[in-house]
């Protein structure tokens, strides 16, 4: 597996996670579209998306773009916090340190980018990432009440002081 830095060519399979996976964010296409510099230039919030493909290369005739892609994250900066808006990794890579390597690589970048902290929420329910957040050494700060749709779930918080 590797991570890389994210490009507008890989919104399809980005779109592709975020629909199957229901603890998503589930953010329309053109959100997807818009974090990448050239289709939003007039951007002020810096934001960072990486992926995670397999180290195996698709057949020579496979076309798709993004073919590979296992898992993503998308987050952004204000002044020195980040805030992970969303991280997704495949059904079938799950449990497998797929999340673990995203995450940190993700807290890397942070740290030499002179970040102080990392926030995040999550579904209450989504005992997996829950045990991912606290085993990078996030710590469970509050509740959001009713904050997610479809379905309805409260958020938990949690923050990362690096």
């Amino acid at each position: 597996m590797r991570v890389r830095q994210a490009n507008i060519e890989d919104v399809p399979a980005i779109l592709a996670l975020d629909r199957e996976t229901t603890t998503a964010a589930h953010w329309p296409p053109q959100s997807y579209e818009n974090l990448f510099p050239a289709t939003d230039p007039g951007r002020a919030i810096e934001r960072l998306v990486l992926v995670v493909e397999e180290d195996s290369k698709p057949p020579k005739n496979f076309s798709m773009k993004g073919a590979g892609i296992v898992a993503f994250l998308v987050a952004r900066c204000v002044d020195s916090e980040w805030e992970l808006e969303n991280i997704v990794v495949t059904k079938a890579v799950q449990c497998q340190g797929v999340g673990t390597l995203l995450l940190s690589v993700f807290v890397e970048h942070t740290r030499a980018e002179q970040g102080n902290s990392i926030f995040l929420e999550v579904r209450e329910s989504n005992q997996h990432a829950r045990a991912l957040y606290r085993k990078a050494g996030f710590e469970e700060t509050g509740l959001r009440k009713d904050y997610y749709a479809d379905p309805p779930e409260n958020a938990t918080l949690y923050r990362l002081i690096l």
